[in-house]
């Protein structure tokens, strides 16, 4: 079998895949999009770092391709739902450059601390301005870190070891978790209110996007230093450029932008005292760089030699065979899990899976890690895989249950998901309607009859008359055209649950309004 390296790879990375036996490596670094287009259907697996972008249009003229091979973490350069829809293995390598990565957001919060950058500038061009570049202390300060996964957590503990306060903001999060790693859980607002330091350790969503806004600087304190290596987006690059121009922010340090690389215009880059900016380089070291060569070599040559799935992103690590068959149960775990992991609230404390019916015949362990997987990647700064999935909700504190009956009333199989947070319990249950179909039937205990797909406006009012109608108004009003509509009450005048397909995303200023109806109890926008 053939394997196409198109990013370049680490000689250790090379020797790997040459001793498997039975494989034909070609290195093609730098190549044109037309030329890899007309050679990928040449080949069984892919192997690519950031540079190289797999579209779908790649896939669709990848016909032998089984795996794509993503050296680091991230996998925002790879079409994972067309490769899902090919069949198409892609797995990345979700620990190997995390150290590095966290080491660098404590590089920056140093640099900008001392002003390093501006400083060196200074003495390079001649002149001894000591008195100009005085810095701060970060010893005895606050450090607020919004977002706890796996580099979050390496933050925290390298920030702890400088002697630094250090709490944190993660709404998935218990405080028993949190408690283990010496960081003290807050609200949002509370972090905002006592850091002196901001990092920012959390993933780009609908919820996440422009998290840090202008009207942030008016919680914080005088002096804060905010700290971005995680996504472009999470902070808005406009309001952070008016407020260091203005004085809100004393500091910014960003290695992610909107735009990679930032756009000729972008505000960010007028900016020259009391900022460190670099080029994305948060897995940029030697010993990052070849342990991502090592770990996706032996990960693609396992699969293609072995049949053995390792840190794949869109398939849990168990034998083919057995996945072809469970693969409409897995999709629908998924699907059931992501719903919500959108809509709890709270410090998740414990999942309760239930298996009733045909699906209770099954190893059910796989279908458990795609309900994690599809729970957790909505609050991960890092991709969730099935690999990692259950050591991720270890690390959190969260319990998962497992339990199974072989009957059930009204479906051949149903899953059910019961999550416990520190506000409370909901729980949401779905079915396979013909083969592979999958339908959300049941949430918090309204029947319903969903099909998830795109973006949903999940909704609980009063069963009042006019309330859908009124909510309907508001979303043709705005623009936003509607799919379908499903809805589910417990009674007649009681609460009633309505999910809305809209075939774009509704932006908050919208939402908003619709929060406003009479009769709303709640409203969130959740991507299937």
């Amino acid at each position: 079998m053939k394997v196409l390296i198109t990013d370049g790879l680490a000689k250790e990375g090379l020797s790997i895949l040459e001793s498997a036996g039975g494989l034909e490596i070609d290195v093609k670094k730098g190549m044109p999009k037309e030329e890899l287009l007309e050679i990928v259907g040449n080949y069984d697996a892919l192997i690519v770092r950031s540079a190289t972008k797999v579209t779908s249009d790649i896939i669709d003229a990848a016909k032998n391709l089984k795996a794509i091979g993503r050296a680091g973490i991230g996998v925002d350069n790879v079409d994972v739902q067309a490769a899902t829809k090919r069949g198409i293995v892609v797995m990345n390598t979700p620990e190997a450059n995390a150290i590095t990565t966290a080491e660098h957001a404590i590089t920056l919060m140093l640099s900008i601390a001392r002003r390093i950058p501006q400083a060196h500038a200074s003495l390079m061009s001649g002149k001894w301005e000591r008195s100009k570049f005085k810095g701060v202390e970060i010893y005895g300060k606050t450090l607020g870190c919004i977002g706890l996964g796996n580099i979050g957590k390496l933050v925290a503990d390298r920030a702890i070891g400088l002697k630094m306060n250090v709490i944190a903001y993660d709404p998935y999060l218990t405080k028993e978790a949190a408690e283990k790693l010496g960081v003290d859980l807050v609200s949002l607002d509370e972090l905002l209110e006592r850091a002196d330091f901001i990092t920012i350790h959390t993933p780009l969503t609908p919820d996440t996007k422009d998290l840090i806004n202008i009207n942030t600087f008016e919680k914080t304190k005088p002096g804060l230093i905010l700290i971005n290596c995680a996504r472009g987006g999470v902070a808005n690059e406009k309001d952070i450029t008016q407020a260091v121009s203005e004085g809100k922010l004393a500091g910014a340090a960003f290695d992610v932008y909107v735009n990679e690389p930032p756009e000729e215009g972008n505000p960010l880059l007028t900016l020259d005292e009391n900022v460190v900016f670099t080029p994305h380089l948060g897995a940029s070291t030697e010993e990052a760089q070849t342990k991502v060569g090592l770990a996706i070599a032996e990960q693609v040559a396992d699969f293609l030699v072995n049949d053995v799935v390792k840190n794949a992103v869109n398939m849990p690590s168990v034998s083919l065979d057995v996945i072809k068959v469970m693969k409409p149960y897995l999709n629908l775990a998924e699907l059931l899990g992501s719903l919500q992991g959108q809509l709890c609230k709270g410090g998740v404390q414990e999942i309760h899976i239930e298996y009733d019916g045909e699906v209770s015949e099954f190893d059910t362990n796989p279908i458990t890690v795609a309900a994690l997987k599809g729970f957790l990647t909505p609050m991960m700064d890092t991709p969730v895989s099935f690999v990692n999935a259950p050591v991720i909700a270890e690390d959190k504190g969260i319990k998962v249950i497992e339990s199974k009956s072989s009957k059930t009333k009204d479906y051949t199989s149903l899953i059910t998901i019961k999550v416990k947070t520190e506000e409370g319990e909901s729980n949401v249950s779905g079915t396979i309607f013909g083969k592979e179909e999958p339908r959300f039937v049941r949430v918090n205990d309204v029947s319903i009859d969903v099909v998830p797909s795109g973006y949903l406006l999940v909704s609980e009012n009063n069963d009042k008359p006019g309330f859908i109608g009124a909510m309907c108004s508001v979303l043709g009003e705005n623009g936003v055209n509607i799919g379908r509509m499903h809805l589910g009450r417990e009674a007649i005048g009681g609460r009633a649950i309505v999910f809305t397909n809209v075939d774009s995303p509704v932006s908050e200023e919208v939402i908003d309004k619709i929060r406003q109806l009479p009769d709303i109890i709640s409203v969130t926008q959740v991507k299937c």
